[in-house]
């Protein structure tokens, strides 16, 4: 298989549009990716139910074989033929070859035939399902090890989607490809085999024959049938996203009065629904039609020929029944050959879509020899860092500066500044674009990531917390604390009450993205994670301007009892929680265009003086709001103040 990206000249990946990875992706070429996880070269006992799961194969279609001679036996055998099977010489003989004896073993074969089928199954399926476990497994890995500008560029449910859709893909593959249409396939073997030794090549011929024009027209009326299908697909989408959106807004509709509107959009959709229903059926019914046809003439041709072969004494009626009992299980398997086509399709789709996430190379990856970082005092040093998401567009432009061991400094400046990059690139979710980021003299880009995201303890803006309990979500911060740490840590962050104080205490369940828990509750969350994981070097990003006043002055205290005797970077928007901060780093379009503590850079009157004056009058007139009982005066937003620094940055 090609691989899904190829590479600019600036050499970074330029991503394949998914289309051109579909027309790419081959049945063969899906079967090659999937063979060592069908066949793992680590798991002997796995190999064994592959080689078990051929044999039954095929003694099941074997069976599948023998059934219509038996039918055939026992036919002959109450017709009186000449030519039955076994010629009695003696009582024991003849009652093994009497019509009720080979009657029964048409059943007894048919038992069997069901049998080992059905064993067949039950052994692959350990295979298959291991499979599809490691792959899923090693694609769910390899997700989380692709860089941060991978996963700004995709949709997080598109992944998720290509997660599932690989995986059910590979369900989809191995119970088609290798327990529907190898079995099909030695089984028209088979037939082919015994219609030759038992009859003569007119048959093979006939049979050969039906089963091309069969497949050509299945492969056809398929091929039609999808872009029907889809159509189908696309009114249904459309008319559940029409409905959705419609009761989602039920109150607007009820305002303007527009339910006959509304009705007569979803009554729309549905009229193509509708039609694209009818058309699906229909094609099916045309698809089913035409594939009895082609066969039923094949089987009048075979059964034609043996009628004459027994008016001319070259055959019995049993070689009538046997053939026709044949023909007839040979249908079974063929009839869902259009099913098994579309299915393999696009599985084979979803399934090159998987592998072209895994073929992707991480953008960020640790060194060959790459030792663990080793933290003696946790100075963090920056120099000449340049940076750029865009190479036309440089977001930072040569900064040097540096956090000593057990202090703070704090990073402020307009929006767009480059303030959150920092903490990005500390964080090695991208590498540096020209010099280089150190924490006790060694390169962060000779160390190993593991280790050093182990030292890095961060509270970001937009705290989002797993779907789960209060406890597990503080517990993230240090997978092995016990309950009396993880209550410590609670106390640290000041939660510890508001836990307590809950019905299910620790056990609280939060909702999906911590939606459950106010903006500070999720913030003291955060806090408390971060204390529980005791990071030498700490990282606050934001982490309060998305919060009130009030909660911001709560969440500051907790936050400075955090960051005490721990070297700190604080990227801060409002001023006022930096003021205490050893040194202050103002950024200005990539470059630090002051630097000093709140009283040196007020005194220099320069952009570090025209923000902290802009935020204290947005301050006081919203003191004065209140004062006059204003309760529903507008709180001015993060990016309100983004604006109003920028703009003090143009003055």
């Amino acid at each position: 298989m090609a691989h899904p990206h190829s590479h600019s000249s600036s050499g970074s990946p330029v991503a394949i549009p998914e289309d051109k990875i579909a027309q790419k992706a081959t049945l063969g070429g899906t079967l090659m990716h999937l063979w060592p996880y069908i066949w793992p070269g680590d798991r002997s006992d796995l190999k064994m139910r592959v080689v078990w799961a051929i044999v039954l194969l095929i003694a099941a279609k074997a069976a599948t074989l023998i059934v219509p001679f038996t039918f055939k036996w026992a036919t002959d055998a109450l017709t009186g033929a000449d030519t039955a099977p076994i010629e009695p010489s003696n009582w024991t003989l003849w009652l093994i070859a009497s019509p009720l004896a080979l009657t029964a073993s048409y059943g007894l074969v048919r038992a069997l035939m069901a049998v080992l089928t059905q064993w067949r199954d039950g052994i692959f399926a350990k295979v298959a399902m291991h499979a599809v476990r490691k792959l899923a497994y090693r694609t769910f890995v390899h997700m989380h090890d692709l860089s941060l500008r991978f996963h700004l560029e995709r949709k997080t449910g598109g992944l998720t989607r290509v997660l599932e859709r690989g995986r059910l893909g590979i369900e989809v593959i191995v119970r088609m490809v290798i327990l529907q249409l190898v079995p099909t396939i030695i089984e028209l073997s088979l037939v082919m085999a015994v219609l030759l030794w038992q009859f003569d090549w007119r048959y093979v011929a006939a049979v050969m024959v039906t089963v091309v024009f069969y497949m050509l027209y299945t492969y056809k009326a398929t091929e039609w049938r999808i872009g029907i299908r889809r159509r189908m697909n696309d009114s249904d989408s459309d008319a559940n996203q029409k409905a959705i959106d419609s009761l989602l807004n039920y109150e607007t509709v009820k305002y303007f009065g527009a339910e006959e509107r509304e009705a007569k959009r979803y009554d729309k959709s549905m009229r193509h629904y509708e039609d694209a229903s009818v058309a699906t059926y229909t094609s099916l019914a045309v698809l089913n039609a035409g594939q009895a046809v082609i066969f039923t003439f094949g089987l009048t041709a075979t059964m034609l020929m043996c009628a004459s072969g027994v008016r001319n004494g070259t055959n019995t009626v049993g070689d009538f029944v046997m053939i026709n009992a044949m023909m007839i299980q040979l249908y079974q398997p063929l009839n869902f050959m259009g099913m098994v086509y579309r299915e393999i399709k696009q599985a084979i789709i979803d399934i090159e879509k998987m592998f072209a996430v895994l073929s992707r190379k991480p953008e960020v990856e640790d060194r060959a020899g790459a030792k663990p970082l080793a933290v003696e005092a946790g100075t963090v040093r920056f120099e000449d860092v340049k940076f750029a998401y865009d190479p036309a567009r440089p977001i930072l432009k040569g900064l040097n500066f540096e956090v000593p061991a057990g202090k703070t400094v704090a990073i402020v400046g307009p929006s767009g500044a480059g303030k959150s990059t920092i903490s990005r690139l500390l964080f090695r979710l991208y590498d540096v674009s020209g010099g280089r980021i150190l924490i006790d003299g060694q390169d962060i880009r000779s160390v190993t990531q593991t280790s050093l995201r182990a030292a890095i303890g961060m509270v970001p803006q937009d705290t989002v917390l797993f779907n789960d309990t209060i406890r597990y979500n503080i517990r993230y911060g240090r997978w092995d604390a016990t309950d009396a740490e993880v209550e410590e840590a609670a106390k640290t962050a000041q939660i510890d009450a508001f836990i307590k104080a809950s019905p299910k205490g620790y056990d609280t369940e939060v909702g999906e993205r911590g939606l459950k828990l106010s903006g500070g509750e999720k913030q003291r969350v955060a806090i408390a994670r971060t204390v529980l994981k005791a990071p030498p070097i700490l990282v606050l990003d934001e982490a309060t301007s998305a919060l009130d006043s009030h909660t911001e002055h709560e969440i500051q205290g907790a936050l400075e009892r955090v960051a005490q005797n721990r070297t700190s970077l604080v990227i801060a928007h409002r001023l006022s929680t930096i003021v205490g901060a050893d040194e202050i780093i103002v950024l200005d379009q990539g470059r630090i265009a002051e630097r000093g503590t709140h009283s040196q850079l007020l005194a220099a009157g320069g952009l570090y003086a025209s923000m902290w004056n802009r935020q204290r009058e947005a301050e006081e007139a919203r003191e004065r709001l209140a004062l006059i009982g204003d309760d529903d005066s507008p709180v001015r937003k993060p990016e309100i103040d983004d604006d109003l620094a920028t703009s003090a940055a143009a003055e």
